[in-house]
């Protein structure tokens, strides 16, 4: 088995047989992997990190040819964001990122991009005044750079460039224009705001996307369209937002 070397991010941890766990990273140079970490749970010290959620690890694996489980035989701890452990909110929106990567991402498809995004939203998880924000833009990039992203640039069905009011269609995954409205009787009107606000975040950078400004209403919107995306195309409703959604509301929505 050929041993190789690289930084990762934990997306989940469940615990294997007696003594062993088994974690899915996303990882810098190989996407998604799922990694065998034989004798920790007897063996705390085992490893120089206690592969937590979230946490952002360096990993030497030996990589399995006839399996999609690897086994770990180094894992040190580059950065476990204890500030964001200190707080319940940003616990839940880190775990909404980190169960978001999974469900989006393909299994051992490189992206580094996505990858340091990741790290990026991560850290100013832990200090930002405005941490909601931080998951949105998460959201609304990682998309964008999966592949996966709803269709904001033109008009889904006929690709021309919509100049006026439009509509969101979840069936067809982007906005129809005025002319092609009827291709989806179920498809919602948007705000032209909600449109530009996305297509602002995903052309910009986060440095640049951390001075947006998002008022109530188009805050609202964006993330009801991108959730009721998630949940349709992925034709489930991930945990972790269920659980955003409950503290949102105990919160008043300010989250």
């Amino acid at each position: 088995m050929p041993i190789h070397k690289t930084e990762a991010i934990v997306l989940r941890r469940f615990d294997f047989r007696e003594t062993s766990l088994i974690a899915d990273f996303y990882t810098r140079d190989f996407g998604k992997l799922s990694g065998l970490f034989k004798g920790i749970r007897s063996e705390p010290g085992k490893f120089a990190s206690n592969v937590e959620l979230f946490s952002h690890n360096e990993v030497i694996f030996y990589r399995s040819r006839n399996s999609s489980l690897h086994l770990v035989s180094q894992c040190d701890k580059k950065n476990s964001f204890d500030l964001i452990r200190q707080s319940i909110s940003r616990s839940g929106l880190a775990c909404f990122m980190m169960e978001l990567l999974s469900a989006v991402m393909p299994a051992e498809d490189k992206n580094e991009e996505v990858f340091d995004l990741s790290i990026d939203c991560l850290r100013e998880l832990e200090t930002d005044s405005m941490p909601g924000k931080i998951a949105t833009i998460f959201k609304i990039k990682m998309l964008a750079l999966s592949g996966f992203k709803p269709h904001f640039d033109s008009c889904v069905s006929c690709q021309d460039k919509i100049l006026g009011q439009s509509k969101f269609s979840l069936a067809l995954g982007g906005l129809l224009c005025q002319r092609c409205a009827g291709k989806d009787n179920t498809a919602r009107s948007i705000f032209r705001g909600t449109v530009a606000t996305i297509l602002h975040i995903e052309r910009n950078d986060l440095r640049k996307n951390l001075t947006l400004g998002l008022n109530p209403q188009i805050k609202k919107e964006l993330e009801m369209i991108l959730n009721a995306f998630l949940n349709f195309h992925l034709e489930k409703e991930l945990k972790s937002q269920k659980v955003l959604n409950k503290m949102t509301a105990a919160a008043g929505g300010l989250i």
